[in-house]
């Protein structure tokens, strides 16, 4: 095997095995704040492949949560990760926006149904609102 194949996997399991830590210490957390933010990506994570696949989410909403997706998958960061604290913070940023305008897009009962974390959570990303009703969907907004 190469040398630079047997690189990246090594670098490849790293990164999944400390992935798999934090999961696991953020499942240690007590409840409040600081476990809902280290719930927060994951959540996203799940919301993006539950809309991804909803037929009743507009096609703009969808194209807007693969970009956050994307972007949190994508190697390259304009805040690179080893930075402790803000490091992950331009993925938390690009992923608000885009779950948010996202989120404006589609009925909030399927925002609802696809959010798996905290409502709380949720209603402070986009509002208690959220997205459109089903009246103001059919009126040219």
């Amino acid at each position: 095997m190469p040398g630079w194949l047997t690189g990246v996997l090594i670098a490849a399991g790293v990164m999944l095995a400390s992935w798999v830590l934090l999961i696991l210490l953020a499942k240690l957390l007590p409840p409040g704040l600081a476990r809902d933010l280290a719930r927060f990506l994951p959540d996203c994570v799940i919301t993006v492949k539950r809309l991804r696949k909803d037929p009743r989410v507009p096609l703009r909403a969808k194209v807007a949560v693969v970009f956050a997706g994307l972007w949190v998958l994508s190697p390259v960061d304009l805040i690179p990760e080893f930075l402790p604290v803000i490091g992950p913070l331009d993925d938390v940023v690009v992923v608000a926006l885009a779950l948010r305008y996202a989120a404006r897009r589609v009925p909030r009962e399927v925002l609802d149904e696809a959010w798996p974390g905290n409502r709380d959570l949720l209603d402070r990303l986009v509002g208690r609102s959220g997205g459109k009703s089903p009246d103001t969907e059919t009126s040219g907004e």
